[in-house]
């Protein structure tokens, strides 16, 4: 078969020769240009490896990340929605360089009565906004908020130096910081806390009608930037968008509240006998041992007493978290509590949820469920879990991470009714901010500079939860349907993909410097490696780079090109043009048939082969054994060729066939008697592969997978020879709609005929 396919190639040899001929055309000399292809290497793109950074995309030998730990006392002041704390915090300069001063991160500042956050954006008048918005934005005062510091003391107790910039805080220190060394330093600061219900704020409370509230509290403490080899100090300000860049470290965290407040934080709860009743400690040995279902640690009749409580007595509660980048804690005396235990590895992990009554009956029957899900997923696809616990907290509003601990929306209507948007859409952000446990709070990349890293990674991973949620618990999905993923599909990502490309912006962006940051930063990445892993790498190959991507950066802090280059390195897949195209530029895909020519094999040279032969004053004899395909309907067309094999009508042919080929193999041979050139063009300016489904006479269907790489030589169109037995009948662009390709009207040939805008309406009307 092979050899009668080698023959076959020389059709390709006459199409060449067409080509040469009419290069030799003379022309108007054109300027030259630089590399311009879109599969040249990405050097020009990323920084040079170092001994930090491996070209590989591991760690280098010298990598180094500083340590920061925190010992902080915090009280809560339900009354007046206040917090007062006070902190030491240990940070170690594990860096090759002696550190002159120390920056922290303020994020409270934002919500400063004069904060410039609010004046960063010029958008005019809005179409509506929501009537605590509009309220905050333009009636009566602004929230006052922001930390107030009363003291930086050094670990003497004399007052340092410090100066504060918006969001950021510098301390000057008397004498350099050697490479090495640690110094420690206290502060004690206190803030208002905002009403995160409105304008959507990552950490706060919510009112409720019988003046309760519920505290979902994060970046309440100064907290130390990170110093590393690729920026030096991360201090870009806070201005909403950006999330944190963080440093690992150790915490001892006491939390005073209420009396008869339920807490859950960050980390492991060390007085558990103290702030738990009998009945409490009961119910959690039994969770601890609970693998199928949640154990409800504090009851909805129980949280309801409390809520006509208002207890004027008070708790501590004392928590201890290892190696994490951050810290956060949820309190209310609403909440009901639910645990179950996760199996993971030779390890128990609690699964977790804090909701109050507004939350049920959907939070009781699926938040816990749900963590335990993700924890397990996510885990599959990258490193067992490696915290004791996974938090998800019922938030108005709220989607948002921390380590060990997440807020989450979703709530039922008054009389506990919910509709399937509902319902999904709480699954969905608890799948997400969970996930965000694994990206970046222990892969911990770069939000303030790289949102898609954090955002996108999970999004991709929500994505692959939510298809596996959908198998693992049919019953929780409607008869018949998948899980309805809102991103991740490749079609979900078109209408991004073909907008106004003055309102899109690289992957690549500063999360601030983007007009669409949903689509920018979670839909699109997600959506590009969903491709990859589906379309152009395979599972096999991606899931086995994206674990080892995973596993060498637990802990540590990568950049984008510590991903590329290990997805690459593990895959042996060269990714540049991918990565270029999905990531560094706002191009889309579109790919089409251009047209088909049908033709024949004839025993005798066309016209275009009889002029490229006296061009170069060559005759037949001069050329190796050769057959010639005419065209359907040019002036070399003969009728007597329609239908006939090509050792049929080519005695060169026959004899080549007869001579090179044993009688078992001539017996096996199946000789097409259809030739087809078919073209394919590229609007689009991403490269992706040609998926290609060809139909035939029979009704029979081929699908081919012409690699990226088609594309290499010409960006704009090629063409492939189709040589079959059947005739030719259909054929379709990307049949499963698996590219994200944004126009659909060039897929096919022949042409489908579209409805007018009319018909459609008719149409419309008649259903």
């Amino acid at each position: 078969m092979n050899k009668i396919k080698y023959c076959f190639a020389s059709v390709l040899f006459l199409f060449a020769c067409a080509s040469w001929a009419q290069e030799e055309a003379p022309k108007e000399k054109e300027p030259g240009h630089t590399n311009q292809s879109k599969f040249k290497q990405l050097y020009e793109e990323f920084a040079s490896p170092n001994t930090y950074r491996s070209a590989s995309g591991a760690p280098g030998p010298d990598y180094y990340q500083q340590q920061a730990n925190y010992k902080i006392d915090v009280e809560l002041d339900d009354k007046n929605h206040r917090l007062y704390g006070e902190e030491t915090i240990t940070y170690i300069n594990n860096s090759p360089d002696d550190l002159e001063f120390l920056w922290l991160q303020l994020d409270q500042n934002i919500r400063t009565k004069d904060s410039k956050a609010l004046l960063k954006n010029g958008n005019g008048v809005p179409l509506a906004e929501q009537p605590g918005t509009f309220a905050g934005k333009y009636l009566g005062e602004p929230f006052d908020g922001g930390f107030v510091i009363e003291h930086v003391k050094d670990a003497s107790g004399n007052p340092m130096s410090y100066t504060i910039n918006f969001t950021m805080m510098r301390i000057n220190l008397p004498q350099p910081l050697k490479s090495k060394d640690q110094i420690s330093f206290s502060i004690k600061w206190n803030y208002n806390i905002p009403d995160h219900t409105v304008d959507r704020a990552r950490s706060g409370y919510e009112e409720f009608k019988d003046g309760n509230r519920a505290y979902v509290i994060a970046q309440f403490f100064p907290r130390m930037c990170v110093y590393n080899d690729v920026e030096g100090w991360q201090n870009h300000q806070f201005w909403g968008n950006g999330e944190f860049a963080l440093v690992f470290g150790d915490y001892d965290v006491n939390i005073t509240v209420p009396a008869d407040h339920v807490l859950d934080a960050t980390g492991t709860l060390l007085n558990r006998k103290e702030v738990f009743s009998k009945e409490m400690m009961s119910r959690y040995e039994k969770a601890k041992k609970s693998y199928d279902k949640p154990v409800i640690i504090v009851s909805q009749e129980e949280a309801e007493k409390a809520e006509k409580g208002f207890s004027d007595e008070k708790k501590t509660w004392k928590f201890r978290a290892e190696n994490v980048r951050d810290y956060a804690f949820a309190t209310s005396r609403k909440f009901i509590w639910d645990m179950q235990a996760v199996k993971m590895g030779d390890r128990d992990v609690m699964a977790v949820s804090l909701y109050p009554k507004e939350g049920n009956p959907l939070w009781e029957e699926y938040s816990t469920k749900v963590v335990a899900h993700t924890l397990k997923s996510y885990s599959s696809h990258t490193f067992d879990y490696p915290y004791p616990k996974a938090i998800s907290v019922h938030a108005k509003n709220q989607g948002m991470e921390y380590p060990m601990i997440c807020w989450n929306y979703g709530r039922p209507n008054e009389d506990g009714t919910y509709s399937d948007r509902v319902k999904y859409g709480m699954m969905s952000v608890i799948i997400h901010e969970v996930g965000h446990n694994f990206f970046p709070m222990i892969v911990n990349s770069d939000e303030r500079q790289w949102g898609w890293m954090d955002e996108g990674l999970d999004t991709f991973m929500q994505y692959m939860a939510e298809q596996e949620f959908g198998e693992a618990y049919p019953e929780a999905i409607a008869p018949n349907d998948a899980y309805p993923s809102r991103r991740g599909a490749p079609s979900k990502i078109v209408p991004y993909m073909s907008g106004d490309q003055s309102t899109i912006s690289p992957i690549m962006s500063n999360p601030e410097n983007v007009y669409q940051l949903g689509p920018n930063a979670y839909g699109k990445p997600a959506t590009a490696l969903n491709i990859l892993r589906e379309t152009v790498m395979g599972r096999e190959l991606f899931d086995h780079a994206f674990k080892t991507y995973s596993k060498r950066w637990m802990f540590k802090h990568p950049t984008p090109e510590d991903f590329f280059r290990t997805m690459e390195d593990a895959s042996a897949v060269d990714l540049d043009w991918y990565w270029r195209g999905w990531f560094y530029t706002t191009d889309y895909v579109d790919i089409g048939v251009k047209g088909i020519k049908k033709y024949y094999v004839s025993n005798k040279p066309t016209k275009k082969m009889e002029e490229y032969m006296a061009a170069r004053n060559l005759t037949e004899a001069d050329l190796p054994p050769l057959v010639y395909l005419a065209e359907e309907g040019s002036e070399d067309f003969d009728e007597s060729l329609k239908g006939k094999s090509p050792s049929e009508t080519s005695k060169t042919l026959k004899e080549f066939m007869m001579d090179n080929m044993t009688a078992e193999e001539r017996r096996n041979v199946k000789e097409p008697k259809y030739f087809y050139e078919v073209t394919y063009d590229k609007p689009g300016g991403i490269p992706m592969p040609l998926i290609v489904e060809y139909t035939y006479a029979d009704g029979s269907t081929e699908n081919i997978t012409y690699p990226p790489e088609i594309w290499r030589k010409n960006d704009k169109e090629v063409s492939v020879v189709i040589s079959s037995e059947k005739e030719l009948t259909g054929v379709i662009v990307d049949p499963k709609a698996e590219t994200a390709d944004i126009d659909v009207t060039n897929n096919s040939w022949p042409k489908k005929e579209e409805n007018s805008d009319f018909d459609k309406f008719k149409e419309n009307i008649k259903g």
